[in-house]
């Protein structure tokens, strides 16, 4: 079956579901023009149950790209503009008093949902980010007492701007944590800038990603398919204890006042393994960890206020740290 047809998400089968996850690259750059490794990254989370913090300026293509991502793989998704003013059950939903039956019913939020963009969640104060903290971590939602489960696949995509932007809260650590993937959505270049203007100059309109020529190309059953694929994909002792060599070094960092916890390390763990599938491999190399190495870990140290003075960030301590500990052979 041709992967790019539109019921291309229907076999289930391993093969057909690299393929068609492979497609989404070619028809998300329909409408998102040069950002191939924030995609991997979104597909990476999706084969590892995980959720996706997205980093950049306002105006990068940050909630496009994850609008192009649901079209693409035929997923149900809704959309949390995260405001000072909103509240937790705004997010999760609520019990709301029906006069004609005199009971309460619950009135299932947004995050019921397979994709959940969160959009600006450092803009809402924490007692509203945590009320994602269960949703991510146990996939249900409780009110009232009651765990409701939400729907399977489910990930959050979160935007966020650089927190040194005016009315921003950082996200405390504890949520940090709960996200899989930090990925940083940069400027374009000036030829990707000069393709985005000529596109929007020849009528494209972000808000109809249709006209864009965006269409399923993937499903549910190719992701479950993957998933289990991925599961199988070996990984020797050696890979292994260099995962854990990487990480205990973050520990030891002088320029780190937090490394990277056992969570984190099982987090890198599962990231290379997806990689290594994704990649056309049925276990991982060194290579693999390297690969996914600083979107997995950057946000799970936290640097020392000296070394953030003298110009140190999380990614230049992640790659020394990569360039120092010995690579299995």
């Amino acid at each position: 079956m041709d992967p790019t047809t539109d019921n291309a998400g229907t076999t289930g089968d391993p093969g057909t579901a690299r393929a068609s996850l492979e497609a989404l690259r070619a028809e998300i750059a329909k409408a998102v023009v040069g950002q191939d490794p924030a995609v991997t990254g979104l597909v990476v989370a999706l084969l590892c149950r995980g959720h996706v913090l997205l980093e950049g300026v306002p105006g990068v293509a940050k909630t496009l790209l994850v609008r192009a991502l649901a079209s693409a793989l035929e997923l149900d998704t809704k959309r949390v503009q995260f405001t000072p003013d909103l509240m937790p059950s705004d997010v999760t939903g609520s019990l709301v008093y029906d006069a004609r039956t005199a009971e309460f019913s619950f009135q299932p939020g947004p995050v019921f949902t397979n994709l959940l963009l969160a959009d600006e969640i450092n803009r809402t104060p924490p007692k509203t980010q945590s009320s994602l903290l269960e949703a991510m971590e146990e996939r249900q939602v409780t009110v009232d007492g009651t765990p409701r489960p939400l729907p399977d696949p489910f990930l959050v995509a979160a935007t966020q701007n650089p927190v040194e932007y005016e009315g921003t809260y950082p996200l405390p650590e504890a949520q940090l944590d709960r996200f899989l993937l930090k990925l940083t959505i940069p400027l374009p270049s000036r030829q990707d800038e000069i393709d985005v203007l000529t596109r929007h100059a020849e009528g494209f309109n972000p808000r109809d990603l249709r006209s864009a020529g965006v269409r399923p190309v993937a499903g549910p059953a190719d992701l479950e398919a993957a998933r289990a694929a991925v599961a199988k994909t070996t990984i020797s002792p050696e890979i292994t204890a260099y995962v854990v060599d990487i990480c205990r070094a973050t520990r030891e960092s002088p320029s780190l006042t937090l490394g990277v916890s056992p969570r984190g390390a099982t987090a890198l763990l599962a990231t290379a393994r997806a990689w290594a599938w994704l990649t056309g491999r049925d276990y991982v190399i060194p290579d693999d960890v390297k690969a996914l190495a600083l979107p997995t870990l950057r946000h799970r140290v936290q640097l020392r206020p000296e070394a953030e003075m003298e110009g140190v960030t999380a990614d230049s301590v992640i790659n020394a740290i990569l360039a120092h500990v010995p690579v299995p052979r």
